[in-house]
């Protein structure tokens, strides 16, 4: 047997399911990134899977892999990058089991990942929010259902996943309202309340009833709102919305962009970003810097700052004898 077969079950078993204890979504990225790099291998030298070993997973094939990937498969910069990342999760956990292979596993460890264009994110207005909230029937259980629901990823920036996973005694009405998550990396976090989204959630439960572990915004059946289904009942408030919000029009809106909103909302309300990135269950503070980059407000508090309020706007010109003593140098 090779040192390849038994590396990889222990690099699922030991590394990933018992030490670090992932969740079942890595798993299946990490299981699907392996499963397509062993086929391309084996197509490639020749070899069945079950005979391929470390010295045949070089950089050569590595880079021809990822190139398969993009070209091919015709996969974006961001799932290269993430196949790339579960490669060397993989090549690291085999170089602490296998020095023999330190050159090969140090050269595919040196592939970069490709950089890409960032787009600023969109987020909604007071108003675009407001209107989309409005489109909701309140009338109908769907519809309090679906008010509730986007009200509360609308304030607390709650991911898709996170929200179909809440509970009905994930609300914590007593002192200190809050919601308590289990989000990305099974990072636990609470996240405060408003007291008008408390007063909708109230109103809510008091329609939903259940008991205390079944899902806060459920199906008729009662079962959890699956991602389509929620993405669904966005996209259908979102046309309903644009008759009465023109600059609806002109944005693609999904619950990722509630999201969004809360996090520009906090803050253009003058939050540290380090909160925000508490709030949203960020791992690193950089990832919440992007807002920073999407906020004109910011940028033009800042320029106000450093705009003299007397004299002429425009650009420093120097004297000519300072430009004489420059060119003389």
């Amino acid at each position: 047997m090779t040192a390849l077969a038994p590396t990889l079950q222990a690099f699922f078993t030991d590394r990933l399911i018992r030490q670090r204890r992932v969740s079942a979504h890595t798993i299946a990225a990490y299981r699907d990134t392996l499963r397509l790099l062993l086929s391309y291998a084996a197509d490639q030298t020749g070899k069945k899977p079950h005979s391929l070993d470390l010295a045949d997973l070089d950089a050569p094939l590595i880079g021809a892999f990822l190139q398969h990937l993009e070209h091919d498969r015709h996969n974006s910069a961001r799932t290269r990058n993430a196949r790339l990342a579960a490669i060397h999760s993989l090549f690291s956990y085999a170089a602490l089991r296998h020095p023999e292979h330190a050159a090969t596993i140090g050269r595919v460890l040196a592939i970069p990942p490709h950089r890409f264009e960032r787009n600023l994110v969109t987020f909604l207005t007071e108003a675009e929010a407001q209107a989309l909230l409005a489109a909701c029937d309140r009338r109908s259980w769907t519809g309090k259902r679906d008010h509730a629901m986007l009200l509360l990823a609308i304030q607390t920036g709650l991911r898709i996943s996170e929200l179909r996973a809440l509970t009905v005694d994930d609300v914590r009405f007593g002192p200190g309202p809050h919601v308590h998550t289990i989000g990305k990396g099974r990072k636990e976090r609470c996240t405060p309340l408003l007291p008008a989204t408390v007063k909708i959630l109230k109103t809510w439960l008091r329609e939903r009833g259940g008991a205390p572990g079944e899902p806060l915004f459920p199906t008729r059946t009662g079962t959890a709102l699956s991602r389509d289904a929620i993405e669904h009942r966005v996209a259908g408030y979102l046309t309903q919305a644009r008759n009465d919000c023109p600059s609806l029009r002109t944005k693609n809106v999904t619950t990722h962009t509630l999201r969004h909103t809360a996090a520009m909302r906090l803050l253009q309300s003058g939050i540290d970003v380090t909160v925000i990135a508490l709030w949203l269950g960020h791992e690193q503070v950089t990832t919440t810097n992007l807002y920073l980059h999407a906020d004109m407000t910011q940028k033009e508090r800042a320029l106000a700052r450093v705009t003299p309020t007397t004299g002429n706007p425009g650009r420093y010109q120097a004297t000519d004898s300072v430009l004489a003593f420059l060119d003389a140098l």
